[in-house]
């Protein structure tokens, strides 16, 4: 069973809260397997912080919208800020999601990445 999910790219700007869908985005990519945040989303903050490869993704037109998401990854960046992630799951319609994870890759890479000896 396939785990999908979108990662979108956007501007941080003053007032915008991570935690919210942006009005804008930059760049759109679909993930078609493991997409789920110990995946997917580890991936993404291991390629930030270890400029580890990620692999898989599907470039998108940024007016693509699927209805079987179950997940969807915001990374917020700007010049000489700190880059940010925000993960939404989705409520099974593709339409409704709730954002369950907001911060930096490393606090995505402690909160998700399994405990065990071997590093990815």
């Amino acid at each position: 069973m396939s785990t999908r999910a979108q990662v979108r790219f956007s501007s941080r700007t003053e007032g915008q809260s991570f935690s919210t869908h942006p009005s804008a985005i930059h760049a759109q990519f679909y993930n078609h397997s493991d997409g789920y945040p110990e995946g997917l989303g580890i991936e993404i903050a291991e390629s930030i912080t270890k400029y580890k490869k990620v692999e898989g993704w599907e470039v998108e037109h940024l007016d693509a919208r699927h209805g079987d998401l179950e997940y969807i990854y915001y990374i917020w960046q700007a010049p000489l800020k700190p880059t940010y992630i925000s993960i939404f799951e989705g409520m099974g319609n593709g339409l409704d999601f709730d954002c369950i994870f907001v911060g930096r890759p490393e606090d995505l890479i402690n909160k998700y990445k399994q405990n065990t000896n071997n590093d990815r």
